[in-house]
């Protein structure tokens, strides 16, 4: 078992310990244990050999031994015995947003409530209301959300199912008579929201039966929805469809290009194809023989790639990212599409946090991780005062951590730190701390992190103010959202993409799983308004620094080159910005 399930089962452990009333210490123990766990910089799986959990600062010996089982296990006794006790659909109620353990608790013990269906039910004959701590609003918002759970039931999160993909590709691979192998979709053109996960394969025929039956055996699967010759279905186990197909290798550049899509993208190709006198579909090129075509095939032309694909259109070629049918066919006929930026250009990155605030990493271990990654630079943003929940740093504690960031760059001349902070946007627009203290960092990430619920004017006005604000660097997570879960707050995004131009800030692509925000909709404008763009992972652990690459993903899906990219910057250019 990997450390990321660990984490998860750990996690799911409190919360089935509080839907069964246990002990909340308890309870907190395992919520707590799942976030150390995701912070440590040890290897697992030699800690659990060694013995050595226990002298980790909140791991217990009760803990410790749940960890070891399901290293050594791939399962834990007590996971499975609190599972037993609680129906499954009691847990799904947890995807609804607004209701957490206490009240599904509740909701289970005074009306039997056990499952969406049944919530549903009771909510629509006012049931709810009569129960403490529950009423006529709590009744209607939780319809709302349900139905927002229901609409969105099917989707999944980028990051999520890139990951799983690669798993699946990295097996198929090392089967014998796999020749190219590689994810298409929505997945490949890097959209923030995936329905399904489509990986395209081409192989000798005499290996599709080992194909198949490594694809529907592997252990991440949890059903199998049909199999064929050349087809399959499965459910992964994190609910994800994924559908395998099997062509020739003639075939493959041709099928990953039509499967890879867009849709709209696709009929702007077959378009061109026709012009040319020739019909393009996932098998290949055919000649139209009655068309005017002033162009004579003196042969049906095969091509070993895409990009021999876009070549034989006339065209230059198209960035699976782009293919949105946005622009890219026209920007191709002038072979003027952009170099894009790649995750080989980063150097270094911005607005990460540490045990200063909320993180779970020190400054020490994030420095070292950046190091790691081969980075050349790192800028930490811990939160400011009024995230208290957060533990948001006062004044005194800023400037000290300010003054131990100096120290490591002291000692330290081949890798820089760069000195932040992540300040509260305050309802009124304002910064939550002075100008003064702001003066003294070599940047501000401004973010918004309280009263979400404002009008579309109220929202932009109140991040253009801040962007007045002459201290201020960058725009963070422009609009708010969590992907799947909470709708970013109403903005009109072009005037504060345009107000971010006047005032010479930058605005950050907020690279967490479940941010990737600014939304790529918006990085076209932004270039073209010459905007600098920050691509940041808003890590709270070590781990948390590799969300960058999902960065990268939607910065080239904006059009981004290296040059609109202040991660790819050298120290001196970032710090000459800084400076300005």
């Amino acid at each position: 078992m990997d450390k990321k399930r660990v984490i998860e089962i750990l996690d799911e452990i409190g919360t089935l310990l509080e839907l069964t009333g246990e002990n909340p210490f308890r309870s907190r123990a395992y919520h707590n244990g799942a976030q150390v766990v995701g912070g440590l910089t040890d290897d697992l799986e030699e800690l659990v050999q060694k013995r050595t959990l226990t002298s980790i600062k909140g791991i217990g010996q009760g803990l410790a031994d749940t960890i070891t089982e399901l290293m050594q296990t791939g399962k834990a006794q007590m996971h499975e015995e609190l599972r037993a006790k609680v129906p499954s659909g009691v847990l799904e109620m947890l995807r609804i947003q607004g209701l957490g353990p206490r009240k599904i608790k509740t909701l289970y013990e005074k009306l039997n409530i056990k499952s969406i269906a049944e919530l549903r039910e009771a909510c629509e004959k006012q049931r709810l209301r009569s129960l403490d701590g529950f009423g006529p609003k709590t009744e209607e918002n939780i319809l709302k959300n349900i139905t927002h759970l229901e609409r969105i039931s099917d989707k999944h999160l980028y990051p999520e199912a890139f990951e799983s993909a690669e798993k699946i590709i990295a097996l198929l691979k090392q089967i014998k008579g796999v020749k190219q192998c590689n994810y298409a979709g929505s997945l490949r053109r890097c959209k923030e929201i995936i329905g399904d996960i489509d990986i395209l394969i081409s192989a000798s025929d005499r290996a599709r039966t080992d194909i198949m039956s490594a694809f529907t055996k592997q252990e991440d699967v949890e059903s199998i929805v049909g199999t064929g010759d050349t087809k399959a279905t499965v459910i992964l186990k994190n609910g994800i469809q994924c559908d395998l197909r099997i062509v020739s290798d003639v075939e493959y550049p041709f099928a990953l290009n039509y499967f890879t899509g867009s849709k709209e993208h696709n009929v702007e190709m077959r378009s061109l194809a026709r012009k040319l006198g020739l019909s393009l579909n996932e098998y290949g090129f055919t000649r139209i023989e009655e068309s005017k075509s002033t162009k004579t095939w003196k042969q049906v032309p095969s091509c070993n790639n895409e990009e021999e694909i876009y070549k034989t259109l006339g065209i230059h070629y198209i960035p699976p990212e782009l293919r949105e049918n946005t622009g890219e066919i026209e920007f191709a006929q002038k072979h003027a599409i952009p170099k894009l930026i790649e995750l080989s250009d980063i150097r270094g990155t911005f607005h990460c946090h540490t045990t200063d605030s909320d993180g779970l990493n020190s400054l020490d271990q994030m420095t070292a991780a950046a190091q790691n990654l081969g980075w050349q630079y790192i800028g930490f943003a811990d939160h400011s005062q009024a995230a208290s929940y957060a533990g948001g740093m006062s004044p005194a504690k800023a400037r000290e951590q300010m003054k131990r960031i100096d120290r490591l760059n002291e000692q330290n001349d081949k890798f820089h730190v760069f000195k932040g902070v992540e300040c509260d946007i305050l309802s009124d627009g304002s910064m939550d701390y002075n100008d003064k203290l702001l003066s003294e960092f070599d940047f501000v990430v401004a973010s918004i992190h309280s009263k979400f619920k404002m009008t579309e004017d109220e929202a932009t006005k109140r991040i253009i103010k801040a962007l007045k604000n002459k201290y201020v660097t960058i725009l963070g997570h422009p609009t708010g959202r969590l992907l799947l879960q909470r709708e970013g707050y109403p903005v009109k995004m072009l005037e504060v993409i345009n107000a971010a131009a006047d005032y010479g800030k930058a605005i950050e692509i907020n690279a967490h799983p479940m941010r990737l925000d600014l939304d790529w909709r918006f990085l076209k404008h932004a270039k073209e308004k010459g905007i600098p763009i920050f691509i940041n992972p808003d890590a709270h652990n070590v781990n948390g620094l590799e969300d960058v690459k999902y960065g990268v993903g939607i910065a080239r899906k904006g059009w981004l080159e290296p040059k609109n990219v202040v991660n790819s910057w050298s120290v001196h250019q970032v710090s000459n910005y800084l400076k300005r």
